[in-house]
């Protein structure tokens, strides 16, 4: 479910780019609610239930160094983008100018290992719980929604044809089945090690949502605006408090 979502792409060959620009806002703040909800409400309360609050605590900012670390790696692909522009300008003034596709190559990369710790989060959720396994999913397809559409956008900016962005992302997206289905395979291994491995989910998922995802919301300062983000948040954690009657 988790990897169909990067075929959302395709929503760009029927949705005016105006509206598609206030969608990915919504999205964008359900996605902290969500994810905030799940990190709080789901994740840190099972993975407390067998951890000492200093371990869990502990591993809540190893969470978020390995994210940050991630992220860092990958982060370089925003330095070709200013030399992508530079390429499309020199194009416009009539200059022979090859398509510079190596910056769509590292979004893919990235997306790839972001979208393998995903299925490894679920399958490591669902180990835990149906319900917190199913809290997670939840926040992990809020906050891809609004992702994948994004990493489309790059693709086809970096100069995939809309067919083969979706083929790639798509690719990409599969790192998530790869993940679980590692994670299950290792299970008996997994299973000692889950309460650690949901404080690292909690590190990561509050290391998307305020690193990430928050800054996003801060371009938009107006009074409306401002109100459509907090009812939106709210809605998100929300979500995650109404999947504590599934347990």
């Amino acid at each position: 479910m988790v990897s169909f979502l990067s075929l959302l792409g395709i929503v760009f060959f029927f949705i005016k780019e105006a509206w598609l620009k206030r969608l990915i806002f919504v999205l964008i703040s359900v996605s902290v609610g969500s994810l905030f909800g799940d990190a709080f409400i789901h994740l840190l309360p099972e993975s407390l239930k067998s951890i000492s609050g200093t371990s869990a605590a502990s591993f809540v900012l190893i969470g978020l160094l390995i994210f940050f670390i991630l992220e860092k790696f990958v982060h370089w692909r925003h330095e070709h983008g200013d030399d992508l522009e530079e390429t499309e300008t020199h194009h416009e003034e009539g200059e022979h100018c090859e398509k510079v596709q190596p910056v769509g190559y590292v979004v893919l990369l990235g997306d790839g290992v972001h979208n393998f710790i995903d299925g490894v989060i679920i399958a490591v959720s669902f180990l835990a719980g149906p319900a917190v396994g199913w809290a997670t999913t939840l926040a992990v397809v809020l906050h891809e929604i609004p992702q994948e559409l994004g990493h489309f956008a790059i693709l086809i900016h970096s100069g995939f044809s809309k067919t083969k962005a979706l083929f790639y992302n798509f690719v990409s997206a599969l790192t998530a089945i790869l993940g679980a289905v590692v994670t299950l395979v290792f299970v008996e291994k997994v299973t000692s090690a889950i309460p650690y491995l949901l404080a690292l989910a909690v590190g990561g998922f509050i290391y998307i949502a305020g690193s990430d995802l928050v800054p996003q919301l801060h371009k938009k300062t107006g009074i409306k605006d401002s109100f459509v983000q907090l009812i939106s948040i709210l809605i998100g954690v929300g979500l995650m408090f109404s999947l504590l009657l599934l347990e």
